[in-house]
């Protein structure tokens, strides 16, 4: 087992959350994910890390499968200029690659926004810390976990 999905599967534990952690053979995107595990594509919790441009400060945007983040909006919530992260510095903050990063875990845990779509289904879907594996989640348990503020940040259109 990589140690990513043993962080994963340790903050779950630590926070009294069963759930089995499910190996998809590849679930890189959202639409991978979904197929996989047969549930709606904005069941899918996608893990989106901005970095301050102004410095190491990270963002995650944990959105709906069929969402993108605007990086305008982004950047207005967090209250500084936003960019993408690269792939290295996604790994080396979070511990995690892209498309394997889950929304617990963080060797440096990021400030976290989530989408309000996910909120209307039973369970989401989140990568389980590699691009293989993901877990299911009430919505609500994922907000709570995460510390995720919910808020409007996704591309209209």
């Amino acid at each position: 087992m990589s140690k990513s999905l043993k962080r994963v599967r340790a903050a779950l534990e630590a926070a009294e959350i069963t759930t089995e952690i499910r190996e998809t053979g590849n679930a890189r995107t959202a639409e991978d994910a979904a197929a996989a595990v047969g549930c709606a594509l904005n069941q899918i919790v996608k893990s989106i890390i901005f970095q301050a441009r102004d410095g190491d400060a990270l963002a995650l945007f944990l959105t709906a499968g069929g969402n993108q983040v605007d990086p305008d909006a982004a950047t207005a919530l967090f209250g500084k200029p936003l960019a993408r992260a690269d792939a290295d510095t996604v790994r080396r903050k979070t511990g995690f690659a892209i498309g394997g990063v889950a929304p617990v875990g963080h060797l440096s845990p990021p400030r976290c926004f989530l989408d309000p779509a996910l909120m209307g289904f039973p369970l989401v879907w989140a990568a389980a810390g590699t691009p293989r594996h993901v877990f299911a989640i009430a919505p609500d348990r994922l907000h709570s976990l995460t510390g995720a503020r919910i808020a409007d940040f996704v591309k209209v259109g």
